[in-house]
C-alpha cells in the first residue's frame, strides 16, 4: 500500500514562548519515529505554501491578509493567550495548508492510496474569520474544500479524533451539506463546544464527545455506534481524518485514556470505510498531540496502519 508522508522543515520554524506545548519538538519527535527502518518505503513530499486561491475555499481573503500583516519581522506577537506569531509562522501556515492541497491531488489522482501530512501549526480550532487555540489556517477544512473544487468531489467527511472539539471546522461547515464533520472529544474541556445537540443547519455535524477519563473502549463504541454509521450513510468522496494525538494518556492538555493502538484501530476502521465508500481515499492531516512519546508511538501506530500493516491489539 502507497503511503504519502508530507512535511516541510518550515514547520520547526513557527515558534513559541518556553514552556508552549505546541513547539518545534513536536515535529521532530514525528521525523525520529519515521525515519525507522520499517517506514523506509514511504513516499516523502516537501509541503508546498498555499496559494491564496486555496487558503479562500475556507476562510474570506482579509482573514488571510490580516494573518499576514500580523508577522512579526521579529520576536513573538500574541493573537491571544494561546496562540502566538513568530516570524516563521505564516510560512509554516502556508505550508500545512499547502500540504493538505497537495496529499488530497495525490490521492484524489490516485498516484497514492492515502497520505499523512505533519505540519505545525495545527488548523482545527481556525473559524472562518477567526484565528485561536494554536491554529491560523484550517487546514482539513481548506483540503475538504479542494478536493470539491478541482476534483469534483460531492462529499467529503471528517473524522476529527483530536481530543479538543474542531470548534473551527464546525463553524465553517455548520450550513453547509456537502461536507460532514464528526468529532469524538473530551467535554467539557477548550473551547467549549461540540455538544451532541450541534448537529448543524444540514444535520451534517456530528458530535460525540467523551467524559473526562474516556479510556479506549469508550472511544471505540462512540466511533462504532455514532461516527462510522453517520460517515457510511454519506457516502462521501473523500475521507479526512484530523488527527490529532493528545487523547492519548500520557498528554498534559487533557483527561482521556487512549493508547497508541486506539489511534492504529481507528485508522483501519477509517480505511476500511474509505475503501467501502470512496475507492479508499483518505488524507490525514496533524493536529495536536504534546506529550513527544505519545506522540512519536501514536503517530507510528498511526502509520503503520496507513502503510496496510495489520497489528491488531
Amino acid at each position: 500500500m502507497t503511503t504519502l508522508y508530507v512535511t516541510h522543515p518550515a514547520a520547526l520554524d513557527h515558534q513559541t514562548p518556553l514552556g508552549h506545548p505546541e513547539r518545534p519538538e513536536r515535529i521532530r519527535a514525528i521525523e525520529g519515529v519515521l525515519e525507522k527502518e520499517r517506514f523506509a518505503s514511504l513516499i516523502r513530499e516537501q509541503a508546498p505554501m498555499a496559494e491564496m486561491e486555496s487558503l479562500v475555499l475556507a476562510h474570506p481573503e482579509h482573514h488571510v491578509v490580516g494573518i499576514r500583516d500580523m508577522a512579526p519581522r521579529e520576536g513573538l506577537v500574541r493573537i491571544d493567550e494561546d496562540t502566538v506569531m513568530s516570524p516563521g509562522t505564516y510560512e509554516a501556515a502556508l505550508r500545512g495548508a499547502g500540504g493538505a492541497v497537495l496529499a488530497v491531488d495525490e490521492v484524489m489522482e490516485g498516484r497514492v492510496a492515502n497520505a499523512f501530512v505533519a505540519m505545525r501549526p495545527p488548523g482545527h480550532h481556525a473559524e472562518r474569520t477567526r484565528a485561536m487555540g494554536f491554529c491560523f489556517f484550517n487546514n482539513a477544512a481548506i483540503a475538504a474544500r479542494h478536493a470539491q473544487r478541482r476534483h469534483g468531489a460531492e462529499r467529503v467527511a471528517i473524522f476529527d479524533w483530536d481530543v479538543h472539539h474542531g470548534n473551527g471546522t464546525q463553524d465553517i461547515f455548520w450550513r453547509d451539506g456537502s461536507v460532514m464533520y464528526c468529532s469524538t472529544h473530551e467535554m467539557p474541556l477548550y473551547p467549549g463546544t461540540g455538544a451532541a445537540s450541534e448537529q448543524g443547519e444540514q444535520g451534517t455535524i456530528v458530535n460525540a464527545p467523551l467524559a473526562t477519563g474516556s479510556d479506549g473502549g469508550v472511544f471505540r463504541e462512540a466511533v462504532e455506534t455514532v461516527i462510522l454509521p453517520r460517515i457510511e450513510a454519506f457516502r462521501p468522496d473523500l475521507l479526512i481524518i484530523s488527527a490529532g494525538f493528545d487523547a492519548h494518556w500520557r498528554d498534559p492538555l487533557a483527561s482521556l485514556n487512549l493508547t497508541e493502538t486506539d489511534f492504529a484501530w481507528a485508522t483501519r476502521k477509517m480505511m476500511d470505510l474509505a475503501d467501502r465508500t470512496c475507492g479508499g481515499k483518505l488524507v490525514s492531516v496533524l493536529e495536536g498531540g504534546y506529550d513527544l512519546e505519545g506522540l512519536s508511538k501514536s503517530t507510528a501506530a498511526h502509520m503503520d496502519a496507513l502503510m496496510g500493516r495489520d497489528v491488531r491489539s
